[in-house]
């Protein structure tokens, strides 16, 4: 499996893990559960069907951080990955804490996924 970053993608992991400084390990575990099960997608997350895209674009909603001590899978971190099945590429679109933002940037998806 490869794994692809957006620079904004980069950029937001970058200003979580000032508050959050688990985060780069945990989404190392997130990586090795997508290189077993690459083509299901996490059991707490879904396909975002309606955006007309050319690949599967998952988020996912219960992703655990151990810096959010107590909160288990619920701490509020969001991820958005686009799944590429046949070159079996994840490119990470975007990544928020819930707190901070209330939904993705559909604007960012559809930029980089929009069927033309």
């Amino acid at each position: 499996m490869n794994y692809e970053y957006l620079a904004e993608f980069e950029k937001d992991l970058k200003r979580l893990l000032r508050r959050f400084r688990s985060l780069k390990d945990d989404l190392d575990v997130l990586k090795k559960y997508l290189a077993i099960l690459p083509s299901a997608s996490p059991p707490t997350s879904f396909l975002m069907n309606n955006l007309g895209v050319q690949c599967e674009i998952v988020k996912i909603k219960k992703f655990t951080c151990r810096a959010l001590k107590g909160k288990g899978s619920q701490s509020g971190i969001r991820i958005i990955y686009a799944f590429h099945g046949e070159e079996q590429k994840i490119v990470f679109i975007e990544l928020y804490y819930k707190g901070d933002k209330s939904s993705e940037d559909r604007d960012r998806i559809l930029k980089y996924y929009k069927v033309e």
